[in-house]
């Protein structure tokens, strides 16, 4: 962040809030950059379908308890089960959730009733969405909704039975507080163009015309920019006119040392009410899935990570402790909070880690390696696992090698990715159960893994910062 503004003459926007910026930014990045997300980061369920069925599992569960005491109360069962997802990615978790609860749904008696609805404010994403592969068999049961997610126009108050979203907190507007003895600041940002490609652009007034206006058409004919923005930042008071839950966000600065920033994630508070008018009096309820923390040693830390870019985009760590807050406040009934791996886990009835979990109990983890080792050590404890763990989908990993890769290593990975089976390990952030690593372990041990290490991973408990899944439902 650089703070001498004679030193940066390429000026491309005025101060504004961070969660102005935030959405700014990620309003262009969908736009050119929405089909190659997975290049930046993965979600948990982009490519792997654990989160999905845990999720279908417990809907079905659900669902026919109530429908038992429905019946006991000769009360007639309803008629249609929506189901929205808020961000629905590629459509992955739609599809494996959709697939899983009608093969769990033997006689019928849910699936058919199930209408699904994918929400997105960009059109090519629900576009991309709609297209996933394991869709094709559910197309009678699902739609497509372009909305925002502040209020869903078209969907009545109280006709929803689920509402899910994986992932999308961090990507919502989201302001940067902190408390100044008796006042409470927020930050502003202000964006530069590298001193790199500023001169490379000609038409420097059209470029700047073009980004104020978001115009994605325009842009395209400069040379890409979001790798080449610098950010300025300055605090300033908190304009609260525009700003929910003053009292809850102000008194929960109260617990915050002075001067130490947090995430306020005003996007996941609308999130959080909109669930609340939508939902059905006997709804299943509201999850949301997210990476973030509950701990208040971590929120007081002044140096922990509030926020981070990846490809340009502009994500933020979830203030769990503070959403809980204000979902108690918006009255939203029972508010729960737990890892996604414990909810994963508790599904499935065993203890559960991820690909990169196991990862980090290699010895070789430890020490610094170069990009392409990293690789190699991935590749190998893919092939380790594939030779005994089985997905019920057919979806082989595209695992591509570095460019960089030493000649005498590169032959070696491209065969190892070329051989990643289909009915394998479907993403490097895939959930393993305990008995397939237990399966697993005479081969991972072949490439340096200690079982015993695993096993103690295996039962840990969830990190201060993880990915944790907060859930609402009636009383």
């Amino acid at each position: 962040m650089l703070q001498d503004a004679d030193a940066l003459p390429q000026l491309i926007g005025d101060w504004k809030t961070v969660d102005q910026w935030q959405t700014h930014i990620n309003q262009l990045f969908y736009r050119f950059r929405g089909d190659q997300i997975r290049n930046f980061y993965q979600t948990y369920a982009s490519a792997d379908y654990r989160l999905a069925h845990a999720l279908a599992s417990d809907y079905y569960d659900r669902v026919q308890k109530r429908d038992r005491a429905r019946s006991s109360r000769l009360s007639p069962l309803a008629p249609s089960l929506t189901i929205i997802e808020l961000g629905p990615g590629n459509g992955n978790l739609a599809a494996c959730f959709l697939s899983h609860l009608k093969a769990l749904d033997r006689k019928g008696l849910v699936y058919p009733r199930v209408r699904y609805v994918l929400v997105d404010w960009e059109q090519a994403v629900l576009d991309a969405a709609m297209k996933h592969p394991g869709l094709s068999s559910h197309q009678d049961r699902i739609q497509a909704v372009r909305s925002t997610i502040d209020h869903l126009a078209d969907v009545p108050d109280g006709s929803v039975d689920r509402l899910l979203c994986n992932e999308l907190w961090n990507d919502l507007p989201t302001k940067l507080m902190s408390r100044q003895g008796g006042d409470i600041e927020e930050e502003y940002l202000r964006p530069n163009l590298s001193e790199v490609l500023h001169p490379k652009i000609e038409d420097w007034a059209g470029f700047i015309r073009a980004f104020e206006a978001k115009d994605a058409d325009q842009l395209k004919q400069f040379p890409p920019f979001f790798d080449d923005l610098v950010w300025e930042r300055e605090y300033r008071p908190v304009e609260w006119k525009d700003i929910p839950y003053r009292k809850t966000i102000t008194e929960f600065l109260r617990r915050i040392d002075d001067q130490v920033v947090i995430p306020v994630n005003i996007g996941a508070y609308v999130t959080i009410r909109e669930a609340k008018r939508l939902l059905a009096p006997d709804a299943v309820g509201f999850s949301s899935f997210d990476a973030g923390t509950a701990d208040l040693k971590v929120l007081n830390d002044p140096d922990k990570p509030c926020s981070g870019q990846f490809g340009g985009q502009h994500s933020f760590m979830v203030n769990f402790a503070l959403a809980d807050a204000v979902a108690r406040q918006v009255g939203s009934g029972t508010v729960s909070l737990e890892s996604q791996r414990e909810f994963i886990g508790r599904s499935l009835g065993t203890n559960v880690l991820t690909v990169m979990d196991l990862l980090a109990t290699h010895p070789e983890a430890g020490r610094k390696m170069e990009p392409w080792e990293q690789d190699r050590l991935i590749l190998r404890t893919l092939a380790a696992l594939n030779k005994t763990y089985q997905s019920p989908y057919d979806t082989k990993m595209a695992f591509p090698v570095r460019p960089e890769t030493p000649g005498h290593e590169r032959e070696a990975l491209l065969a190892l990715a070329r051989d990643l089976k289909s009915s394998g390990v479907p993403d490097t952030v895939a959930y393993l159960t305990e008995e397939e690593l237990l399966l697993a372990a005479k081969d991972l041990e072949e490439v340096g893994y200690d079982a015993q290490a695993f096993q103690i991973a295996l039962s840990a408990p969830p990190a201060p910062v993880d990915y944790f899944h907060l859930s609402t439902g009636p009383r």
